[in-house]
């Protein structure tokens, strides 16, 4: 027994022993991602943020955060928040109740498998291709403008607010449609593994004590569905409000934040100007911190009804 005893004990040891040395292998998986997040995120922000609380000889300074008072930025901060949350809204609204229409269909069945399949591929489509395909269809010569006037004699530039600064689609206002194509998809994406955790118990329940449909979802669907509605509702104006590729595609005037920083990073005759654009990433940050912190809090508690 004493022998018996013995040989657990030191395979108990052996073992105990070994583990140490597992754990460094398990965590390479990890370094490549660290890596990425590191070299192109983690740097270019600190170095962003360096360059906005520094001059051009390298003391730090809080005057350069006097670029905020010049009417041009402040309106591309206003133009931006607002064409985000507009884009936020609408997407979450429309993204919410395709994701319900769609508790209908099986998940295994062929239109769930569309849906999910052009979901993730529109939600990452952006940029020059986005940018053509817009301008093709209502662009100042696009498909659907030409339609639109011949049948109708309606002309859909007349919806732009300036009407001096160009068609609707290189505005802050036509944008909105750009935008609301890839952000649709990305609400469907975020906020259909919520719609999926409602419980069927719970329509039955409702059911049994003589409620409707309608009030299943007054008292129960939508209060289980709040927390993930509004924190994707989030998520979607944090990725609005820092696009940039299609609104650079569209656009070269500073209509939008992301545009402003381009034109002054592109600008190489005027060092006064070199630390506006880390100026106005602390900004970003600033904003995305706060909306990011907002996020979580809502995913926590969201969280408890997706157990």
């Amino acid at each position: 027994m004493t022998a018996i005893t013995t040989a657990a004990a030191g395979r108990a040891a052996g073992a105990g022993a070994s583990t140490p040395r597992r754990r460094p292998v398990a965590w390479l998986g990890f370094v490549p991602f660290a890596a990425y997040t590191l070299v192109f995120m983690a740097v270019p922000t600190v170095l962003a943020v360096w360059s906005g609380l520094t001059t051009q000889s390298g003391a730090f300074t809080l005057a350069n955060f006097a670029a905020f008072a010049q009417p041009g930025i402040q309106k591309a901060f206003v133009n931006s928040l607002l064409l985000s949350l507009a884009v936020a809204v609408a997407s979450s609204v429309l993204g919410a109740i395709l994701c319900v229409a769609l508790l209908a269909a099986r998940p295994d069945g062929f239109l769930r498998v569309v849906v999910d399949a052009a979901s993730s591929v529109l939600a990452q489509f952006g940029g020059v291709m986005l940018a053509f395909a817009f301008i093709a269809t209502i662009g100042s010569t696009g498909m659907f403008t030409l339609w639109a006037q011949h049948a109708f004699g309606f002309d859909i530039n007349s919806l732009a607010p300036d009407k001096t600064a160009g068609p609707l689609l290189y505005q802050a206002t036509g944008m909105f449609f750009p935008y609301l194509y890839f952000s649709i998809p990305l609400m469907v994406i975020v906020f259909m593994p919520a719609v999926e955790g409602l419980r069927p118990q719970w329509g039955e329940a409702v059911a049994t004590l003589g409620g409707n449909r309608l009030q299943y979802w007054w008292h129960v669907g939508a209060p289980v569905l709040a927390p993930s509605f509004f924190g994707a509702l989030i998520l979607i104006f944090a990725s609005a409000f820092s696009s940039f590729a299609t609104a650079a595609a569209l656009t070269n005037s500073g209509i939008l934040i992301p545009v402003v920083m381009q034109q002054y990073l592109g600008s190489e005759t005027d060092a006064a100007v070199a630390h506006i654009p880390g100026v106005l990433a602390i900004g970003m940050l600033v904003i995305m911190g706060v909306v990011m912190g907002l996020y979580a809090l809502l995913q926590r508690r969201a969280a408890r009804w997706q157990r």
